[in-house]
């Protein structure tokens, strides 16, 4: 069915189904059973004897379990391994070749699942060649739809699964299938989107964590957790693979009509780009040496497409650079910046992809290609001024500017930068609205239902359905928007040298104290920012004398801490006034800085133990302050609490994720000891509340990871 869709934001996840959250709260992790072709062993970690079961355990640990040890089933040989440090182990089952078995640690416990063993299945004897295989052919892949469509093919003939899709997660954490291979007599999903519901928040963080997961038979009955101790009955399965999944998700394989399932992560950067889902007709298992094999194929597919990704933003950066220097050269000629941005007013269009340009000046316009009226572009003008954001950018202008929808086939994207608020002079992009036609795998409106009785069910059809997206236009790329942030540059500093020019000629007939007053205003700023920067290192100063005074340690380290603090926002400042802009700063280049000050001032016996991989990336300055005091923050209490104030290493990665960024503190410590909520915390956990971002606290194995992530620039609603 095909129906107009035209709500105020039609892109938000929030505006499919009826409650998405009510899946997100689901405990999947703990269902209390498991998937009856496995048999699943709970030991307790000490004494190695089992302390609960699952599935058929009978045969192997016999009816009165719990004076069963781990070595009658496997042998002293077999448990062995359990002495170790590792959190997962393969076990070799003393009890026939014909079950896998895999040691899983979850608090006191071992969690034990064992499987039929697939002899002779792909990717059981021959895992290395099929990852050379899959290596081989991503390579070959021209482009990401290339390399999906080998990907499909490959996992197909690995798992002899149906209907194999790669599916790819969005910006709003819906999904959209973009390869498939199928057997004929199979129904296609290719091209389809699912609302985000359809993989609610915890189930993508399981996906993350576990990374292949298989329903051998969806009609199966779970078989329950037994256990000396009832509280067993509620540990947490997320690392098992034979778990019981969620009612909800069988009944929406039902609905699709599959009797089997698989889903192998592909997990790009730590994050979870997408999923290999396999469905089957027909019962059909993957043994954990099959899981395995496609895990490690998975991984070289994320390989690859990191390097897709990274190609093509490359060669967009690079055309952008290629353009803005052609620019450079046709501006540089004599006369007024203004009128020759109206003049290359078709190369400034060109260049960023954009429908329309449009430079107002004043009374004064200038036109390329479609664009709104000329009373709409002065309304327009005029909002951009007021928003105090350059460059502005959104791909659905009249969300934040409701006259726009009267010309939104002309309007829907907008790009603006803003060259003098005085005169005023503006500089605008538009792009047209891109009329889309999304087509859903089933109603997205009913992805998620409440039965009768509070339950929640999911949709029923798959049955293709669209609907007409109106008022966005395409998405202004990174690149493009720091392609638009040079070109502010460029035309300010041409302005700036005509102004120049013009004061000379104006100095050359007798105004010479121009040239003072300048030269006053000049040095006035200077001296202000000169005399800020002092301030603070004065106060930096007197923290230093402070705690080098006192006699009391902890008043001393707080003072220190302090100190930190405070040159975190000093070096911001530095940054700010040694740049032409106060308004962004190289976050990559000021932790760089940062790190530097704070190695300085940890003393000889920490050199070389602060490492960092930062990449390079546009911020806000306010942003800036808080992210820096975040890393200090993080970089004190490693210092502190991972090594007892001794020296030892410490690894800070910053990178960016699409529209976020990721700032890593890691170190190889001991680990957490207590809960520790003091004034430091408190300050952490307000700057990341600040800057609308989130913070992991992670094992390192050992040690401590802290990953702190949050929007990268300015957000269109700022």
């Amino acid at each position: 069915m095909h129906t107009p869709f035209d709500p105020v934001d039609a892109r938000s996840p929030s505006a499919l189904g009826q409650d998405l959250t009510a899946c997100d709260r689901e405990a999947i992790h703990v269902p209390g059973a498991i998937q009856p072709h496995g048999v699943l062993l709970i030991a307790d970690a000490d004494s190695l004897m089992v302390v609960g079961a699952a599935g058929d355990y009978a045969p192997l640990v016999g009816t009165v379990w719990w004076n069963t040890s781990l070595a009658a089933v496997f042998g002293e040989a077999g448990v062995a391994i359990l002495a170790g440090d590792g959190t997962t182990h393969t076990l070799t089952p003393l009890i026939g070749g014909d079950r896998s078995a895999v040691a899983h640690r979850e608090g006191r416990h071992w969690l034990i699942e064992l499987e039929p063993r697939t002899p002779g299945a792909p990717g059981t004897d021959d895992a290395l060649a099929w990852i050379a295989r899959g290596a081989e052919e991503f390579s070959r892949a021209i482009d990401l739809e290339d390399l999906a469509a080998r990907a499909a093919a490959i996992f197909a003939d690995l798992t002899g699964f149906d209907r194999v899709m790669i599916y790819r997660f969005l910006d709003d954490d819906s999904g959209k299938v973009v390869a498939e291979r199928h057997a004929d007599g199979m129904g296609s999903f290719l091209n389809h989107h699912f609302p985000a519901s359809d993989i609610p928040r915890q189930a993508r963080a399981l996906y993350i964590r576990n990374r292949v997961r298989v329903i051998p038979d969806v009609g199966y009955a779970p078989a329950p957790i037994v256990a000396s101790d009832s509280a067993l009955a509620q540990v947490d399965l997320s690392d098992v693979g034979i778990r019981a999944v969620s009612p909800i998700h069988i009944q929406y394989l039902h609905n699709m009509g599959v009797a089997a399932s698989a889903s192998v992560s592909i997990v790009k950067d730590g994050v979870l780009w997408g999923l290999v889902a396999c469905h089957h007709r027909s019962p059909r298992a993957l043994s954990w040496l099959q899981r395995k094999t496609c895990e490690l194929v998975a991984a070289t597919l994320a390989q690859q497409i990191r390097a897709k990704e990274e190609a093509a933003d490359y060669r967009e950066r690079l055309r952008l650079r290629a353009a803005e220097d052609a620019l450079g050269l046709r501006l540089a000629q004599d006369g007024d910046p203004d009128q020759l941005a109206a003049l290359v007013g078709h190369e400034l269009q060109r260049m960023l992809g954009a429908d329309g340009f449009a430079l107002h000046r004043g009374t004064s316009l200038h036109t390329t290609g479609h664009v709104p009226a000329r009373e709409d572009i002065a309304d327009i003008s005029a909002w951009v001024r007021r928003q105090g954001v350059s460059p502005l950018h959104t791909a659905s202008l009249e969300q934040r500017l409701p006259a726009a929808r009267a010309y939104r086939d002309l309007a829907s994207g907008l790009l603006a930068i803003v060259l003098s608020v005085d005169e005023p002079v503006v500089l605008l992009w538009f792009r047209a609205e891109e009329l889309q036609t999304v087509k859903w795998a089933g109603n997205p409106h009913k992805a998620v239902a409440v039965a009768p009785g509070e339950h929640l069910t999911p949709r029923a059809s798959f049955e293709a359905w669209s609907e007409e997206i109106r008022g966005w236009a395409r998405p202004w790329s990174n690149a493009e928007i720091e392609g638009a942030h040079r070109l502010s540059r460029m035309f300010f500093d041409l302005r700036q040298r005509r102004r120049i020019t013009d004061l000379n000629r104006e100095l050359n007939r007798a105004v010479a104290d121009k040239d003072v007053l300048l030269a006053q205003q000049d040095t006035l700023i200077k001296e202000v920012n000169h005399r800020v920067q002092n301030s603070l290192q004065l106060v930096v100063a007197f923290l230093a004398m402070q705690a080098n005074a006192e006699n009391d340690e902890t008043l001393t380290r707080h003072l220190t801490e302090a100190q930190r603090r405070l040159s975190a926002v000093a070096l911001v400042h530095r940054r700010l006034y040694s740049d032409d802009t106060v308004t962004a700063v190289d976050l990559g280049r000021y932790i760089e800085d940062l790190l530097g000050e704070m190695q300085g001032s940890m003393g000889d016996e920490w050199r070389g133990r602060l490492t960092m991989d930062v990449a390079p990336m546009l911020i806000n300055a306010d942003a800036a302050v808080q992210v820096g005091l975040i890393l200090v923050e993080l970089v004190i209490n490693a210092q502190k609490y991972a090594y007892d104030g001794k020296p030892g290493p410490i690894a800070v990665t910053l990178e960016q994720f699409r529209n976020r960024f990721r700032l890593t503190v890691a170190d190889r410590g001991q680990g957490r000891l207590g809960t520790r909520q003091g004034f430091g915390t408190r300050m952490l956990n307000a700057m990341v509340q600040r800057l609308d971002g989130t913070i992991e606290e992670i094992d390192n194995a050992p040690g401590l990871r802290f990953i702190v992530s949050a929007p990268v620039g300015v957000p269109e609603d700022a």
